[in-house]
């Protein structure tokens, strides 16, 4: 159960709550989500959520700022198509962080693997607000999944009324975004979605 944060128009505090509600209540990994912020904003806020997830022992992946990664140790970076290549990235990070790349098709996923990537970031699977981007099929998931040896989540407009749709398609895990950001009891749609998920995997098993 993957969160990656959106800001949308909360104030700092009510964010961090949001974080630190679903970290209490199944969230696994974390990931900071910031398009606008300069470099000085996104590592005080990248510091402040830091404190929020080690608090829980959840992982904290940064989205494509690898200065900011290591400014605050964060656990790991995430990078789409459009950053450093993936070689270079692992180079920076070294050989302790995760790395998460994005992928569209089966090439990229091999090209990411051999490369150095933990994981994959597969999507969008569906239409979602939060980014510009094609659509990836649930058929070109599962491929995607049969020919790379690392784990991946499904991203792109995941609502919990969808998760049943990703069995099968051996995904580790899911990212959410508004489902959990914008959610109006932020423990227990979290709660819900994570057993959604463990009937999901365990049918996979």
């Amino acid at each position: 159960m993957y969160l990656v944060t959106d800001h949308y128009q909360f104030n700092d505090k009510k964010f961090l709550s949001i974080i630190e509600e679903a970290c209490q209540n199944g969230v696994t990994l974390v990931q900071l989500r910031e398009k606008e912020l300069l470099s000085g904003a996104f590592y005080e806020l990248a510091r402040k959520v830091k404190a929020v997830t080690d608090c829980y022992q959840v992982p904290l992946i940064i989205n494509d700022r690898v200065d900011i990664c290591l400014a605050v140790d964060a656990a790991g970076v995430h990078i789409g198509d459009d950053e450093m290549p993936v070689n270079v990235v692992r180079s920076l990070i070294g050989s302790e962080k995760l790395l998460g790349v994005s992928a569209k098709t089966v090439a990229r996923g091999l090209e990411a693997q051999q490369a150095g990537a933990d994981y994959l970031g597969i999507g969008a699977i569906f239409p979602t607000t939060t980014k510009e981007t094609s659509l990836t099929s649930l058929e070109t998931l599962q491929a995607i999944n049969q020919a790379v040896a690392i784990p991946s989540v499904a991203i792109g407009g995941i609502k919990e009324d969808k998760l049943l749709q990703f069995k099968g398609t051996g995904i580790a895990g899911v990212s959410i975004v508004s489902e959990i950001m914008l959610a109006e009891n932020v423990a227990a749609k979290v709660r819900s979605l994570k057993q959604k998920m463990i009937d999901v995997l365990e049918v996979q098993a």
